[in-house]
């Protein structure tokens, strides 16, 4: 990844002002001394091989003046980072699981640290089973376990349909555990 980011060069074409460049093509001067949450302003320039123009807004020659919120990368909001690693965990278990997955802080970002950190994130996927499509079916044709084969439940599936839902006692029930959602997908999703 640090060699297409290092690939932010100017053709003769398209010359790039050091004011435009992403956050991600410059070094930064940091004030590891400041205070937790306040904005301050930082010098920075262009990293080695990557090439702009002088000027441009709040830039001295090749130096660039960027904005930042003093912090460190892994403490960056949600919508500064984004994450990879998925992992189809249980979603359903309570307390719910946590798993690491690699996070990297978008380009304009300016902050302390790495900009590629390991983060623990709560499990939380969805295979695309909807709430509202298993509860009609199990209201309509729970009898028959139309509901349990569409979560993956096969087995019940199969129980429920030879005992015509537990002669209705097991499909007023299932009306219940989906209802609250106690009942979920199979494979240990949420529902959409």
């Amino acid at each position: 990844m640090l060699a297409t980011q290092l690939h932010w060069t100017s053709s003769s074409d398209t010359a790039v002002k050091c004011s435009d460049l992403p956050a991600d093509c410059l070094l930064c001067n940091f004030n590891c001394t400041c205070v937790y949450g306040e904005k301050l302003n930082v010098t920075c320039r262009p990293k080695p091989k990557v090439s702009c123009t002088p000027g441009g807004t709040g830039s001295i020659g090749h130096e660039v003046v960027k904005e930042m919120v003093c912090q460190y990368c892994y403490q960056t909001e949600e919508w500064q980072h984004f994450c990879t690693g998925y992992s189809k965990c249980n979603s359903v278990d309570t307390p719910r699981p946590l798993y690491t997955s690699n996070c990297t802080v978008g380009r304009d970002v300016v902050c302390l640290g790495r900009r590629n950190f390991l983060k623990r994130r709560e499990c939380n996927w969805t295979s695309g089973y909807h709430w509202s499509s298993a509860l009609f079916l199990s209201i309509t044709l729970g009898g028959f376990g139309a509901d349990r084969f569409y979560l993956g439940h096969w087995q019940e599936g199969i129980g429920k349909l030879f005992s015509f839902g537990g002669l209705g006692v097991w499909t007023i029930i299932d009306v219940i555990l989906i209802a609250i959602r106690y009942l979920g997908p199979a494979d240990g999703s949420l529902y959409v």
